[in-house]
């Protein structure tokens, strides 16, 4: 079972975590369902990007960006080359590592 490796964020995840994820299980559900509070505005719905995560390490195990994602990116604060929306994208079979930006932009957070 592949390991999703999360690095320390100063909110959401203080000391990182190792999380055990099954196979097509989305990073977003992943983290949500290891009570890693990530923001997901839209409800998973791939329409913003405050569930963008930047993939250090085991990016190429995911299968591509699809276009509509690949333009919600483009306006992600601190957009890098690795950056996916945590999602759409799918654990394979490889660890990930991953890093969850120190800022989001939602100008509708209830969590302000």
């Amino acid at each position: 079972m592949p390991q999703l490796i999360v690095l320390p964020h100063e909110h959401l995840c203080p000391e990182g975590a190792a999380i055990d994820v099954e196979p097509g299980v989305s990073i977003c559900d992943a983290l949500l369902d290891n009570d890693i509070e990530i923001e997901h505005a839209c409800e998973k719905s791939c329409a913003c990007t405050t569930c963008h995560v930047v993939i250090r390490e085991g990016y190429e195990s995911l299968d591509s960006a699809d276009e509509l994602e690949d333009d919600m990116l483009d306006k992600a604060w601190g957009l890098e080359p690795t950056s996916r929306l945590s999602c759409q994208a799918i654990v394979r079979n490889q660890d990930l590592v991953i890093e969850i930006p120190k800022y989001t932009i939602n100008l509708a957070s209830e969590h302000h």
